[in-house]
């Protein structure tokens, strides 16, 4: 997640406008999403706002760290990083 994060902030700005930006909020919403129902068992999660392409990263960030404070199990930290790698590959960065 933080060499995501990291090959967003080195990203020029047109690959965040051809949906690098797009596909890491994305991802940020989903890792948050899964962070609440974790923390907040049956209370609706809230949605990530758009920050803006130049946020993206740090929402990843702060997303992912909350979650990896809540996971408990391998099988919860391989499912979290199969959902980073494959939102960087479809970002293309």
């Amino acid at each position: 997640m933080d060499h995501f994060a990291d090959r967003l902030r080195a990203a020029p700005q047109s690959r965040l406008q051809r949906g690098a930006a797009a596909e890491a909020l994305a991802l940020a919403r989903e890792l948050a999403r899964r962070a609440q129902l974790r923390e907040f068992p049956g209370v609706e999660p809230r949605e990530m706002p758009d920050a803006g392409m130049f946020a993206a990263a740090d929402q990843i960030t702060v997303a992912g760290h909350d979650l990896a404070l809540t996971l408990t199990s391998e099988g919860d930290v391989e499912e979290a990083v199969r959902l980073v790698g494959e939102a960087q590959q479809r970002a293309g960065v």
